[in-house]
């Protein structure tokens, strides 16, 4: 199985959370495609659009209406759905996605020193290929979290300057995640 940094070729990533952004997020230079949107009868539809234009797809399983917290969620995500991996904030459903073949992507919160060391804690003992890490508009956390953690990070939330993107990545992000479509073009 291939690992995230070696799927990142644009560190710009494409968070899509409505389906109007679809062809934006296809025309775009990313090349991985973070899914916020979709249901069960259009998740797949959007996936295979993505892929047959080149993107690799992770589905965040906690955004896509229908879907329950179970194995069989991921395992159908896995059989039918078929992205690279998955996003969440959920411990148990990464350990599931990493049973299944699924890339698995921890998104955690940042609200505190708290929440920083818990979700260090957490990631540790899921094991998930990266973790994703809100609000990304904090470069001095993100430094501080790639000497705690060995996994890579993916910074997201608030970023809508090219600047921030630019912060993140020289702060030690793998890749940062952004909704403003107008980011989606930076060439790095």
């Amino acid at each position: 199985m291939s690992n995230i940094v070696d799927i990142v070729q644009s560190q710009v990533i494409a968070s899509v959370k409505q389906e109007k952004h679809l062809d934006m997020a296809i025309q775009s230079n990313s090349n991985i495609i973070f899914l916020l949107t979709g249901n069960l009868m259009t998740t797949k539809k959007y996936i295979d659009r993505l892929e047959e234009n080149g993107k690799t797809v992770f589905v965040h399983v906690d955004f896509i209406e229908g879907l329950a917290n179970t194995r069989s969620a991921i395992q159908f995500i896995a059989e039918v759905w078929k992205p690279k991996g998955i996003i969440t904030t959920k411990n148990n459903l990464i350990k599931y996605a990493k049973e299944e073949g699924l890339m698995a992507i921890q998104r955690v919160f940042l609200i505190d020193h708290n929440a920083l060391k818990k979700g260090i804690e957490i990631a540790h003992v899921a094991k998930p290929d990266a973790i994703e890490v809100l609000p990304g508009v904090m470069p001095h956390i993100i430094d501080k979290l790639t000497k705690l953690t060995p996994l890579p990070i993916i910074a997201g939330g608030l970023i809508s300057e090219k600047e921030e993107i630019y912060s993140g990545l020289e702060a030690g992000a793998l890749a940062i995640s952004s909704g403003d479509p107008k980011l989606w073009n930076l060439n790095l």
